[in-house]
């Protein structure tokens, strides 16, 4: 199983590490997980610099591929040289976003017509019709969208269940959440992802 997180210049370090480092949680032989990049290095928003570990292009032949956010997100998601380098296929990919990441997932018509996404973001899909929804995490078969920096937990947990199963996602849950607070956590991410269990 492959995993592309999609991390860009000025990207927002709680998206792609916080998932990264759930999703790399997983223990199968074959499950991949990999930042993609742009270019050999990207920026962070407040300074850390990293190294790619992929390419952008590595996300087309992904298993799962995860959009994540950041200061530039418009930027790259209205670039058409960019978009061009993305071939994605939802009836054979699990893909997800977070926060300004739901931009590609507009931009690459991967959604009908409603996404979770942050409060900077929602009114710029507003404006070409999209439905923002008022949760966490928004699902539809195999596309996932998340709302605020924090959720991406949520979408991990998402990932997980539909590539393993929900026990596997709430056991990498329970072991990362802080201590006293880990059935509250598990019971928070279950009432996140209820409806698409």
């Amino acid at each position: 199983m492959k995993i592309a997180i999609i991390t860009l210049d000025a990207f927002n370090e709680l998206d792609s590490f916080i998932a990264s480092a759930i999703l790399n949680r997983v223990n199968l032989p074959d499950w991949e997980v990999q930042i993609c990049c742009p270019t050999d290095q990207v920026t962070s928003m407040n300074g850390v610099r990293i190294e790619a570990q992929q390419p952008i292009e590595y996300a087309n032949t992904a298993d799962i591929v995860l959009f994540g956010s950041g200061m530039k997100t418009l930027e790259y998601a209205n670039d058409a040289s960019f978009l061009k380098r993305l071939s994605l296929d939802p009836t054979k990919q699990l893909i997800g976003s977070q926060c300004s990441g739901a931009l590609f997932l507009q931009r690459l018509g991967l959604l009908e017509n409603t996404i979770s996404t942050d409060t900077l973001t929602a009114p710029k899909l507003l404006e070409v019709g999209m439905e923002v929804a008022d949760q966490p995490l928004y699902a539809e078969g195999n596309i996932a969208s998340t709302g605020g920096c924090l959720s991406s937990y949520y979408l991990a947990a998402w990932m997980i269940t539909k590539a393993t199963n929900w026990q596997t996602a709430a056991d990498i849950i329970h072991y990362v959440a802080p201590v006293g607070q880990k059935e509250m956590y598990v019971e928070m991410t279950k009432g996140a992802l209820a409806d698409y269990l």
